[in-house]
């Protein structure tokens, strides 16, 4: 499993890309090795337009499915979405134990929002997008309408036979690092063909110099030779349209450092 922690993986950027990178990797190339019919790989919409470490670590493996599947037997198809009811890290656990508590309930921002489907459909769609791919998709979920999170907590308030905000309030925390206002499914250079499937959706994805990245991509299995912000500065050469949010690593977006030990070529 992939670490999917926004501000966790911004302060570890080395466990981010130990997890989600190498160890993505090293079962993909297994998968190669024994001739395993097809690989089906959880992404998620934070890898579009990344604004954190995790998502960009996310974009990376999808890269990097794309670049192993036609290499040998093994069929690799990316799966795309976003946010998943009830599973572990969810918001709605988290509201439910506040709640217990007396409250208030706590949400990042007034604006924030995201999409959401329940553990039942995430996981029908994800076998139906493996048993119909071929090998080099991305699949995108329809998720429908994006949910704003303070509407999500007032809901859970009523339901809960309480009223906001007499008697449960809702506390803004402000954004973590690494988090953005609304997560996307798709980037601005990107558009979709139909499946026949109403609700799955193939992303026709930007071009990718795979022979570039596969040398970048090895260049970061050696993460722990690289100080923190050379190993966010590696990953913004391969995922250019990374750009950090309420980061740290914001200063390497302004003058782009380069890592001249590691210089992709």
């Amino acid at each position: 499993a992939s670490y999917k922690h926004v501000p966790l993986m911004e302060d570890n950027p080395y466990e981010a890309v130990k997890v989600n990178v190498f160890g993505t990797s090293i079962l993909m190339k297994l998968a190669t090795k024994l001739n395993v019919d097809k690989f089906v790989m959880i992404s998620t919409d934070k890898a579009v337009n990344p604004t954190n470490v995790m998502g960009a670590t996310k974009r990376v493996a999808e890269i990097h499915a794309n670049y192993l599947n036609g290499l040998g037997k093994t069929k690799f198809v990316t799966t795309r979405f976003g946010n998943v009811l009830g599973s572990n890290g969810s918001v709605i656990p988290l509201f439910k134990k506040q709640l217990d508590m007396g409250g208030p309930l706590t949400v990042t921002h007034p604006e924030i929002t995201r999409f959401f489907m329940t553990i039942p459909e995430a996981c029908q769609l994800v076998l139906e997008a493996g048993a119909m791919g071929n090998g080099g998709e991305i699949y995108v979920f329809d998720m429908g309408e994006s949910v704003k999170i303070v509407d999500l907590a007032k809901k859970m308030i009523n339901l809960s036979g309480l009223r906001y905000p007499e008697d449960i309030d809702i506390s803004f925390t402000g954004l973590r690092p690494g988090e953005k206002l609304y997560e996307e499914l798709l980037t601005n250079e990107e558009n979709t063909i139909p499946t026949y499937h109403e609700k799955i959706l193939i992303a026709k994805t930007q071009k990718v110099d795979f022979e570039k990245a596969s040398k970048a991509i090895d260049k970061l299995m050696k993460v722990e030779l690289l100080e923190t912000f050379e190993i966010v500065s590696v990953l913004k050469e391969l995922v250019p349209n990374f750009v950090s949010n309420n980061s740290q690593f914001e200063s390497l977006d302004k003058h782009k450092v380069k890592v001249k030990s590691l210089k992709i070529s």
